[in-house]
This record gives structure tokens, sequence and C-alpha cells, in this order.
């Protein structure tokens, strides 16, 4: 076996970069007339700086750190929607994202039409989907709610639409945000016992979370960033105890 094989993701070494506007532009007319002229001024911003992380099959990672340090840019450079401005990204195995609320939902569908079309962003055809209908809503708990388009549905219930699609099948790696915050009690325990079943079956995790007892819950390492650079990665205990402390 190639040893790289032994690891479903690894980040090495790794920025993004982003181009900010350094000046103030009023109106889209300005912007494309400056553009034109090339008098659009930008200044850089590295919202990842160096960033190597490597996962090994099945083990599940908590990423960690305050609002703007890069967690949910980690996120979506392994998923793919951003690319490395230097350095590389591995990825063995299909990924199920769950990064940010009501991607994939059209909000003037129903309920019903989007677990359709959120199974197709996912790759899932038709047949699938229906094989699979009664569990998804089930899971869910939405069944009197089937017929509401998602625009009239609660941040907590369009997540649980949401991770119930996601986790329908048992991908090879589980990414998932903040998105279960926004849940009540209950179905966050229920998610959580999803997630950890699905770990025992060999799914490797990805969670980000601002709960550090919710990562200590689900994770067994933990990765912290700090303005898009690595503080520390390892096991999980010892790193929530540094940043806790850090936060003191």
């Amino acid at each position: 076996m190639n040893k790289n094989e032994e690891y479903a993701i690894i980040v090495d070494e790794a920025t993004v970069r982003f181009n900010m506007a350094s000046e103030r532009i009023d109106n889209l007319k300005e912007y494309f007339i400056k553009l034109l002229k090339r008098e659009l001024m930008f200044k850089e911003f590295l919202a990842l700086r160096d960033v190597s992380l490597s996962v090994k099959k099945g083990e599940a990672w908590g990423i960690i750190g305050t609002n703007g340090s890069g967690k949910s840019t980690m996120l979506k450079l392994i998923c793919g929607i951003l690319k490395p401005h230097k350095g590389r990204v591995e990825i063995h195995g299909n990924i199920a994202p769950l990064i940010e609320l009501g991607a994939g939902f059209d909000g003037d569908l129903t309920a019903r039409e989007n677990i359709f079309l959120n199974g197709a962003v996912l790759g899932y055809d038709q047949k699938f989907m229906q094989q699979h209908f009664d569990e998804i809503v089930d899971f869910a708990e939405l069944q009197d709610f089937l017929d509401m388009p998602i625009k009239n549905y609660s941040s907590g219930m369009a997540a649980r639409l949401g991770f119930s699609i996601a986790t329908v099948v048992q991908p090879d790696i589980l990414i998932v945000d903040e998105v279960l915050a926004v849940g009540d009690y209950a179905f966050q325990q229920k998610c959580e016992k999803r997630m950890n079943d699905m770990r025992k079956r060999g799914t490797t995790l990805l969670f980000v979370s601002h709960s550090i007892e919710s990562v200590k819950e689900i994770c067994d390492h933990a990765l912290w960033l700090n303005k898009g650079v690595v503080q520390a990665s390892g096991k999980v205990d010892s790193i929530c105890e540094a940043y806790i402390k850090s936060l003191q």
C-alpha cells in the first residue's frame, strides 16, 4: 500500500490568499472603470498560512479557534471550493460536506423538492433519493412541513434537513461546520450519535465547532488555528486544554 493511502486527507504547507480592495468604491460603474484603467488597488490577505494537516482514515479531527481564525476556510480548501495559492491538498475518498447552512437548497422550492435537488448536488440520482426519502424525512423530523417552501423554515429546520440528506449514505469523509449549533439540544445529540456510528464504521470526520465540549466528545484529534496559522495539533484533550488556557 502506498503510504499516502493510509490517509484520507493530506494538506501540505497550504496557503490561501484573498485580494481585498484597499479603497472604497461606491458603485459598480466606478469599480469597472478603475478595473479597466488598472487603477484598482488590492491588499493581499492570507486566510491560511503554510498550514499542514494529515488525517488518517477513520480519525475524527476537530478544528478549533476564535472567529476569523480560518476554520471555515480550511474546510472549503479540503472540499475543493477554494484552491491553495501555495502548497497542495490530497484527498482519498468521497466527501459529504455540511459547510454552509442551506447550500444546495432553493428557498422557493418545498422541502420535498429540495430533498431531490440537494441529493442531485451530492451526486445521487432520483431513484436513490426516492428509495431513501422516508429515511431522510424521519431523521429530520419534518413530516408535517414537507410541502412548505424552505425559505419559511427556521435555520434549525434547514440544518436538520441538510444533515439528514448529507448522511443518508456513509461517505468516506464527513465535513461538518457550525451548522449543528442552530439545532435544538435533542437533535444535536441525535446528530452526534449518527456521527459516532459512522465513525465506528470507518468514516473520517472533520468537525468545526465553538463548543469545546462537543469537539472533545466527538473527536480524537484537534487542530488549533489562530489568524490562519497552526498553533498546535495533536490529541484532542491536550490541544483543547491549551486553547482554553490561551483564552483566559
